[in-house]
């Protein structure tokens, strides 16, 4: 398989189950403006399809380019549907492993839940920091039709600051795996103090 992977992509590729050590991310750099900090966009390349890119690194011992769990709620993508409603903002275009449905809470609440631990069902997670969102919800998957102009409109609505990176296009927050556990569709998010 990784012989045919590789005369298909026209370079050396393999599958591995297990992280390989030194390993890096590579992204396509996004044509509009917060879809990834003005110095990594300083210092892209261009790749052999002539596409220009960024390497940066995986989380230690992951496949992960930062979170191990994605959670977007629903009041977020109501807003984004609500700003641009011939596009379309199915939670599955990116990716989360948890969508909570948060009623009439504002819109990006989320971003003020950083440090602050969740529990859903069985596991406990910490909020780490806001998404910052790649091109990949643009693309079309299973039913989901392409949409260049999803990444366009969060880009415009919902750029905040991420460490030092600058203001970035976001949707959503990583979380940490605290306590694992069975999460069940309906279960309830309650928030937890930080003691």
């Amino acid at each position: 398989m990784d012989a045919r992977l590789s005369k298909l992509l026209g370079r050396r590729v393999f599958v591995s189950s297990s992280v390989p050590a030194h390993s890096t991310l590579e992204r396509a750099v996004p044509k509009y403006e917060g879809g990834v900090p003005d110095a990594v966009r300083a210092s892209a390349s261009v790749d052999g399809t002539g596409e220009e890119i960024t390497v940066g690194k995986a989380a230690p011992g992951t496949f992960f380019d930062y979170g191990r769990v994605h959670l977007v709620t629903t009041s977020s993508l109501t807003k984004l549907r609500s700003v641009h409603p011939t596009g379309d903002f199915d939670p599955r275009r990116f990716r989360p492993n948890l969508v909570v449905d948060t009623g009439g809470v504002p819109a990006f609440a989320e971003d003020g839940w950083q440090g602050r631990r969740l529990r859903v069902g069985e596991a406990l997670f910490r909020v780490l920091v806001p998404t910052p969102r790649c091109v990949v919800p643009t693309l079309g998957h299973d039913e989901l039709n392409a949409d260049p102009d999803i990444m366009r409109v969060i880009a415009r609505e919902h750029r905040i600051p991420v460490f030092d990176l600058g203001r970035l296009a976001c949707l959503g927050v990583y979380l940490d795996v605290l306590e694992p556990g069975t999460v069940r569709l309906g279960d309830t998010l309650t928030r937890q103090d930080d003691s």
